[in-house]
């Protein structure tokens, strides 16, 4: 019996999750009804906005919707669909149907138009059977989209507000040049992905892309460790080791926290900059040194050059191109976004059949300001996820802020 009904379980993971949007109840019930004894999972809306907060709380293969609803009607809803969940079908119903609405709804990206008549469950059973098998196809295409992405560097930073955009459109300017970067930001907004996917879009991708934390080492350490060092230099120091300027050399190195560099570390990083040489600890000699820098803080460097922490000479070596990482809270359009692809991260990880984020869940989520900023996010779906038992992210795993 158990094993019966795990084998539905997995079977109505497999089939598509289907969103019914009309304002009539009773085709809302008939479609339900249908598609459930199909193996689907199915929710309903009678609203455009009720149908808003199901898409951004859960995920759906394929929506079927009337296009004639009190206020606003389906074309808005396809209209918002494709952006908030651009992988889905979206099917129309319409009883009145018009040369109008039908281009207004192919300029929209609507999958499918069907007539609302004695004939519309047969003919969206077909739909549905046929969109279906459409999915598979798009699955594998989508798998090849986000091995692109993936190669890219661009398939970990996720957002769709008009400060992403930015973010995106910038990097895919600045990658293909070797000029400098100076990444800022709050700390967990993302500035090391942004600075991998600069590096993955450049001539240099195939060379290595090395990371060192400023903020991590002492100040002689941070020395041995951007430089190298001869054997016999210092104590301990029993074998020749190249430091990560010759080790990154062709490609990039990612220096994060720059801002917690010492005043003296500061003058020999500026020396580099500006010679492209680098000489080793204990050394009497110098190497040339092809890297491209991309730096990054969470400090504000107008206040920490007045104040005397860091110098301005520097500073304008290593800002040739400024990147300026919002916060989560200035993007808060993206919180439904991200929130969903940490649930489909972790439910796969865990192996758990979380379908969505619960409408309360998902107005807590958008309400809170992070202050951790994204990472905060990820740590938060990543618990929830744990203890979730049902099917629903609630709010009774969600931190009561």
């Amino acid at each position: 019996m158990q094993g019966t009904k795990a084998a539905i379980k997995e079977t109505e993971r497999e089939m598509p999750h289907i969103l019914v949007v009309d304002d009539e109840k009773s085709i809302c019930e008939l479609l339900e009804i249908t598609f459930r004894k199909e193996g689907h999972r199915v929710e309903v809306a009678n609203s455009v906005e009720a149908a808003k907060r199901k898409l951004e709380s859960q995920i759906f293969d394929i929506i079927i919707s009337d296009i004639r609803m009190p206020g606003a009607d389906g074309v808005d809803l396809l209209k918002l669909a494709k952006e908030i969940a651009p992988g889905s079908f979206f099917l129309l119903i319409t009883g009145v149907p018009t040369i109008e609405t039908a281009i207004a709804a192919i300029n929209s990206g609507v999958d499918r138009y069907v007539i609302k008549d004695h004939q519309l469950v047969d003919q969206l059973r077909r739909a549905v059977h046929e969109v279906s098998e459409n999915l598979k196809w798009k699955k594998e295409a989508g798998y090849l989209r986000r091995e692109l992405r993936r190669l890219t560097g661009l398939d970990k930073i996720i957002g769709q507000s008009p400060k992403m955009r930015a973010i995106f459109d910038m990097i895919q300017t600045v990658a293909p040049q070797s000029s400098r970067v100076l990444i800022t930001g709050e700390s967990g907004t993302g500035k090391e992905l942004v600075a991998r996917a600069i590096h993955e879009n450049s001539v240099r991708a195939q060379a290595p892309f090395i990371t060192i934390n400023c903020g991590a080492f002492p100040e002689t350490l941070l020395e041995s460790e951007l430089f190298g060092y001869m054997k016999g230099a210092f104590t301990g120091a029993n074998d020749n080791r190249r430091g990560l300027f010759q080790a990154a050399h062709g490609g990039t190195l990612f220096m994060d926290e720059i801002g917690n560099m010492s005043l003296t570390m500061q003058v020999k990083l500026y020396r580099v900059l500006q010679e492209g040489k680098v000489r080793p600890i204990g050394s009497t000699e110098e190497s040339d040194v092809d890297v491209r820098i991309i730096a990054a803080t969470n400090k504000e460097f107008e206040k920490e050059i007045a104040e005397g922490r860091f110098r301005e000479d520097l500073y304008y070596r290593l800002s040739v191109i400024p990147i300026q990482v919002p916060p989560l809270r200035e993007r808060r359009d993206d919180i439904p976004l991200l929130a969903r692809h940490f649930l489909e991260r972790f439910r796969t990880t865990m192996g758990k059949p979380i379908e969505g984020i619960s409408p309360e869940g998902m107005t807590r989520l958008e309400s809170y300001d992070w202050p951790g900023n994204v990472r905060e996010l990820e740590n938060t779906m990543e618990r929830a996820v744990a203890l979730e038992t049902g099917r629903e992210i609630s709010l009774r795993v969600l931190p009561d802020r």
